[in-house]
């Protein structure tokens, strides 16, 4: 069991490709015979004596303390999620809203100023709009996709910039290498969600990004089984994220670190997959007349394919599109779909698909969806596993179906 703090493995060899770093990015840390990493579920450990205690006590994210402090399982999913990422170290945290909000606490203080973009997922949005403000944080929005007015906003105060490119769920995108070289000319920590496009198809911290997060319930772990976030940044601001995760404690159970750490045995695999066969779905739903519009950054009508092919990879699973015929025959539509599950998350091995209005009704009155670039016949879909002539047969029955 290694008693430092999560890094990413300096005896990994540098020229290994991510397929090969999700299955041995973390072997420096076993410490049995075991082929398959063994679930430290516990929720505190032995010390040999009071000082071994004191050590342990005191070291900041010691394995082998108190798991709300740090776990052994957890360090190997962290230490593989540092190699992807390309950062010194990671965080795990119980969900993706844990990663998020305890590194936006974690930074800012009353009196600070924050610059988040207009369309944000829903909860981040929350946090920044509802949140902040009651402990004396200002909040600013901006289009993420206009790098003037971002510049614009930013105040003497301010301290820290919050986008999620591709975007929830409208798939703007923000250009990170600009919004990080911005960041950096003026002392800004700058924090990308990398939830929609995973590491596999865009490295945020390569770009120039201080802090990467995710929810890894979506593509890291990819069955839908578990709940869990993670936060990749520098040792310095692991640590000084971590301090404010041991008080508020979003701490993710060991049982779901090992699932997350099965899940990223096979992300590369999965996301090839995904990858292809969501371009081609999507091209293939810009030729259905029953479709108005897809908004998807692997076509070449995406407003910003010419950005997405310079920062990204992949373009991932999430395809937006509108059906023709408003909001009862968007409702209707994915009523009638069978295969597509009506579900939300993405990332996972079944294609799930939400009306979007629908969905976010309950929460957004019409004013702010229309602010969020949601409208009444908008469609997300994320593609899973399955072949792409059965979900293309699926689709056109819900199409057709009266």
């Amino acid at each position: 069991m290694a008693n430092t703090p999560t890094r990413a493995n300096d005896s990994a060899n540098p020229a290994w490709h991510d397929e090969t770093r999700v299955l041995h990015g973390d072997a420096h840390l076993s410490d049995d015979a075991a082929i398959v990493a063994p679930i430290y579920y516990t929720a505190t450990f032995r010390a040999s004596d009071a000082h071994d205690f004191a050590e342990r006590a005191n070291t900041p994210r010691h394995p082998g303390f108190y798991t709300r402090y740090g776990n052994p399982t957890h360090q190997r999913v962290e230490a593989i999620l540092a190699e992807l990422e390309g950062t010194e170290s990671a965080l795990l945290t119980a969900s993706g809203m844990g990663a998020i909000s305890t590194t936006v606490l974690a930074l800012v203080a009353a009196g600070d100023h924050v610059i988040a973009q207009q369309r944000h997922y829903m909860s981040t949005a929350k946090l920044f709009d509802e949140v902040l403000p009651k402990f004396g944080v200002s909040v600013t929005f901006v289009e993420q996709s206009d790098l003037a007015a971002i510049e614009a906003a930013i105040r003497p105060n301010t301290r820290l910039m919050m986008f999620e490119t591709p975007a929830n769920p409208t798939l703007v995108l923000t250009d990170l290498e600009a919004v990080a070289a911005l960041g950096r000319s003026r002392g800004i920590l700058t924090v990308a969600d990398n939830t929609f496009a995973s590491p596999l198809n865009q490295k945020p911290h390569a770009l120039g990004i201080d802090i990467v997060v995710h929810s890894a319930t979506k593509y890291l772990g990819g069955h839908h089984d578990l709940m869990a976030g993670v936060v990749c940044c520098s040792e310095v601001l692991a640590e000084r994220i971590w301090r404010m995760h041991v008080t508020l404690g979003a701490v993710l159970s060991p049982m779901d670190a090992w699932l997350l750490l099965r899940g990223l045995r096979t992300l590369p695999v999965r996301m090839e997959r995904i990858n292809a066969t969501a371009l081609a779905f999507a091209g293939w739903l810009e030729a259905q007349p029953q479709v108005e519009q897809v908004f998807y950054p692997g076509l070449e009508s995406h407003p910003q394919h010419a950005l997405a092919k310079k920062q990204m990879k992949g373009y991932g699973a999430v395809i937006a599109f509108a059906v023709k015929g408003g909001f009862d025959a968007t409702r209707q539509f994915v009523a009638a779909l069978e295969l597509a599950t009506h579900g939300v998350s993405l990332g996972g091995v079944e294609s799930l698909v939400v009306h979007t209005a629908a969905m976010w009704s309950g929460t957004m009155n019409e004013a702010q969806m229309k602010a969020a670039g949601i409208a009444p016949n908008f469609v997300r879909l994320s593609i899973g596993l399955e072949h792409l002539e059965d979900l293309k047969a699926d689709f056109s029955q819900a199409f057709t179906r009266p």
